[in-house]
């Protein structure tokens, strides 16, 4: 069975003006139907074909460049648009707060590590919100459509991502990258965020 593109939970503009409807509409329609339809064209006819993507990833071989950063892409995606929302005021759960607190001394030590880690990274890439079993969460960054699920990153299982390849943002913001990261947290979806924690610590 091959993957398919996800429907978006909300119009092209709901996530204005974090996120323009012009770029969301070619991100999606372009960037993410591509790494789509690469994966399935890399997957067809191979072992991995009928896996799931998480077990594709988390088995990664490496060197399956195709694979890698198609699959990368294909998952980066799917989890990016489901942990933003229109919707205002969304907060973490009381355990997800605690893990946070715990982690990194409170909410805002949080945002801004997980912001820097976003700023920071050299090109194109993600910074993600990670959790491992047990619930402690951290903060990273990985390359281009690398994350935290691939065997040579190791860090857990992505809960938050941010996407910071220029696709995402330089309609807009062209080259103000912490403009674009400051944006992000209005529109996140800390009942998805949340629940995907609940589900992997």
């Amino acid at each position: 069975m091959s993957f398919t593109l996800p429907q978006l939970p909300y119009a092209y503009e709901a996530l204005e003006p974090s996120i323009d409807a012009r770029t969301m509409e070619i991100h999606y329609t372009k960037h993410h139907k591509a790494y789509t339809d690469n994966l399935n064209n890399a997957i067809a006819g191979t072992p991995l074909e009928g896996k799931s993507i998480e077990d594709i990833l988390l088995h990664l071989d490496t060197e399956n460049k195709a694979v890698r950063n198609n699959g990368g892409g294909y998952y980066n995606h799917n989890l990016f648009w489901e942990i933003l929302t229109p919707k205002k005021g969304t907060a973490p759960s009381e355990e997800l707060a605690k893990a946070i607190d715990e982690a990194f001394g409170s909410f805002e030590a949080f945002k801004t590590a997980f912001s820097k880690a976003a700023a920071t990274q050299f090109g194109s890439g993600w910074a993600w919100l990670t959790v491992q079993k047990g619930g402690k969460v951290a903060v990273l960054s990985t390359a281009n459509q690398d994350n935290p699920l691939m065997p040579h990153v190791g860090g857990g299982t992505p809960i938050l991502g941010l996407d910071v390849w220029e696709h995402a943002y330089y309609l807009n913001y062209q080259n103000r990258r912490a403009d674009y990261i400051e944006a992000f947290f209005a529109i996140i979806n800390w009942e998805k965020v949340s629940q995907l924690y609940h589900q992997h610590a």
